[in-house]
């Protein structure tokens, strides 16, 4: 998510890393809706969620996407192959005394994992949460992924202790 769209980077070396992948990294817009939905769907699929219909969560994502007042969204591509993407809301937040960003949906294609595409991905992310004056970033985590733990602790993300997750599902909203 970077101000210059279509900018090169070179994924950061992580340490046992054998080699760093170069990837073009870009702030994603409504046009790339149609190359998000495969990336959106296989997030979905690999976290267990219900509900993926690309006729429902185009149209959303497409809204999304033309605020960004709401939010942001970075895509991953290397040699034209769509590799991950991050999708995150900004919500007003009194006890953090200002906007903060929840990261709501961020994955990379199990094939292109460990190869610093992730922490490329949420680096850019971290920095335009910045640029719009962001005082916090948050996200959920499924409890059965360590994988995804671990990287987020890497990357200086902490348990917020005494606290869980709880939701309701508003019908005819």
């Amino acid at each position: 998510m970077t101000p210059d769209p279509g900018r090169v980077f070179a994924a950061r070396k992580q340490p046992g890393q054998r080699y760093t992948r170069m990837a073009e990294i870009r702030k994603a817009t409504a046009a790339d809706v149609p190359v998000l939905l495969p990336l959106v769907e296989a997030y979905w699929r690999f976290e267990d969620l219900e509900g993926f219909e690309p006729d429902r969560v185009a149209p959303q994502l497409t809204r999304f996407l033309s605020e960004p007042r709401q939010g942001a969204g970075g895509i991953a591509f290397a040699a034209g192959v769509r590799l991950g993407y991050l999708l995150a809301v900004y919500v007003f937040s009194l006890e953090h005394l200002g906007i903060t960003a929840e990261i709501d949906e961020f994955f990379v294609l199990p094939s292109q994992r460990g190869q610093g595409i992730g922490a490329v991905l949420l680096d850019m992310a971290e920095q335009e949460f910045r640029r719009v004056g962001c005082t916090n970033v948050s996200l959920q985590l499924s409890r059965h992924n360590d994988s995804a733990r671990t990287f987020y602790y890497r990357h200086e993300y902490v348990e917020r202790s005494g606290y869980e997750l709880l939701e309701k599902t508003l019908h005819g909203g």
